[in-house]
């Protein structure tokens, strides 16, 4: 493992309230740029969920991976809570990464 490697968690959105699609990634630019584009994966491009709406950086893959589960099973008003806490327009973060 490197010593600088940052694995990400992340949060997209189709729309402000909309679908909510959770991932874990070691490259989150490169990652959400296929999500926009239609190839991150079969859901994101079928419902058109690519706005990024919140991520979080984590040093260790293995705990990056279980926050990425531990998310997937919150009710959705516990992530829109954690989204709007950092967010609360739901605006795209991706432009701020390039």
């Amino acid at each position: 493992m490197h010593l600088d490697q940052q694995y990400y968690v992340y949060i997209l959105a189709s729309k402000l309230g909309g679908t909510l699609y959770v991932g874990v990634t070691n490259d989150l630019l490169g990652r959400v740029s296929l999500h926009k584009v239609g190839l991150g994966c079969a859901f994101t491009a079928k419902y058109k969920v690519g706005l990024l709406v919140y991520y979080e950086v984590h040093e260790d893959i293995e705990q990056a991976i279980k926050r990425e589960k531990q998310i997937k099973r919150w009710k959705r008003a516990w992530k829109t809570r954690m989204i709007e806490e950092r967010n609360p327009n739901w605006d795209d973060l991706f432009p701020k990464l390039t």
